[in-house]
């Protein structure tokens, strides 16, 4: 199996992936499950934790696990001790061996190059499956799963419980409203995520840092405002999470670093300064930290008045869907869909006889024809002559 698990932030596809592990497990394999932060193993681990029985031996790794107990799980993965190996990016580095791995998992796989995802693939050898996961899936991936031996299944509803998004856009000159919204929404003991793209104030780049941001919030909300950013310790990180968590702070001020990871059910509003600066993938999946509870959520997209065109087209894409597939097509038609057999994971491509934006019914029927060829083992012969005529249309198209 080579699949992508498409359902949008907080859809429950973490759940599907647990459930195919216990089955990998009752077979006698081993399981690992790679995320991009330290923060989304240590969430995936705790669940799994609770989940299963005692029985089933899982262990957490990555760059931060002391030296004598990254030994000891080294040993045991490779003398079959350990069920599940949950972890970062540590999954696939060289020393690390399997005794009989059966099922890779990928966690918000746009995140890992495609060097580090084929590195790790390549720990199970022929006989393991590969479950790539994500709410947003590259452009490079979606191609793929059109025209390539990826196949997909999606998830399409989110839990009952949950309410669709109210995502808003306000000039930055505008931040009075944006606050006097905040307070509101405080005095309802609801909690607000504020992200920044830097941490301190850039010369160079007119961005707002979020140590900034979060002094100016602390003038108004005194002690409820929190800082989270990747320069911090993990115990400070830790603690300010804590916090949070247990409503001590109702803003926590934030990089992306919380873009994934992060399952706080009270947070119901987050504010996204400098939005015009991030990709679609990055501003859906920023957007999923709020509405995991059963609250109405806001998502606001904080802007400078001189947007380029595609800034505009990305904040529009936004405030009309939820959708993460539809996001992941309109994300393709700006950037482009990359390399297929490369590494290049965006920008045009020129296709000589088809568009994968404008022609996917062909892609699709193509994928469909070459099935068909490969299961009743037909001779290639016959498509001399359009190799030939495709041959013909490159030497065109070159001349064009």
């Amino acid at each position: 199996m080579f699949r992508l698990l498409q359902g949008d932030v907080g859809s429950g596809k973490t759940i599907v992936a647990l459930i195919a592990s216990l089955n990998v497990i009752s077979s006698g394999f081993q399981v690992c499950l790679m995320a991009p932060t330290e923060i989304l193993a240590k969430q995936h681990y705790n669940l799994a934790k609770k989940l299963f029985d005692k029985n089933i031996n899982i262990k957490i790794l990555t760059g931060k696990t002391e030296y004598k107990e990254r030994k000891e799980i080294l040993r045991d993965l490779k003398n079959n001790i350990i069920n599940i190996i949950i972890g970062t990016h540590s999954l696939f580095q060289e020393k690390i061996a399997y005794h009989n791995l059966g099922l890779i998992i990928i966690d918000e796989q746009h995140k890992f190059g495609v060097k580090q995802r084929k590195r790790l693939s390549d720990k199970g050898g022929n006989n393991c499956d590969v479950l790539v996961m994500s709410a947003t899936p590259i452009p490079r991936t979606m191609v793929m799963t059109v025209f390539g031996d990826m196949d997909t299944s999606i998830i399409k509803n989110k839990p009952k419980i949950r309410k669709e998004i109210k995502t808003f856009s306000k000039l930055e000159s505008k931040i009075n409203d944006v606050i006097m919204f905040i307070k509101k929404q405080i005095n309802q003991q609801n909690q607000v995520f504020w992200v920044c793209p830097l941490i301190e104030e850039s010369k160079k780049l007119d961005h707002q840092s979020s140590v900034k941001r979060y002094e100016s919030l602390k003038k108004i909300f005194k002690n409820k405002v929190g800082l989270l950013h990747g320069a911090l310790n993990k115990d400070e990180k830790n603690n300010i999470l804590e916090k949070f968590l247990n409503k001590k702070i109702d803003i926590l001020v934030s990089t992306t670093v919380i873009e994934v990871g992060i399952d706080f059910p009270n947070a119901n509003i987050i504010i996204i300064e400098n939005a015009n600066k991030f990709g679609l993938s990055q501003l859906h999946q920023l957007r999923g930290r709020v509405g995991r509870g059963d609250k109405e959520s806001f998502c606001i997209l904080m802007f400078k008045s001189n947007l380029s065109e595609k800034a505009k087209k990305r904040i529009n894409i936004l405030k009309n869907t939820n959708d993460g597939f539809k996001i992941s097509e309109e994300d393709m038609k700006l950037r482009g869909y990359g390399d297929l057999l490369g590494f290049k994971q965006s920008g045009l491509q020129s296709f000589r006889l088809a568009d994968p934006v404008l022609n996917e019914d062909l892609f699709l029927l193509a994928e469909k024809e070459v099935k068909k060829i490969e299961l009743e083992r037909q001779s290639l012969s016959k498509y001399t002559s359009l190799l030939k005529l495709y041959d013909r249309a490159d030497i065109l198209n070159d001349l064009v």
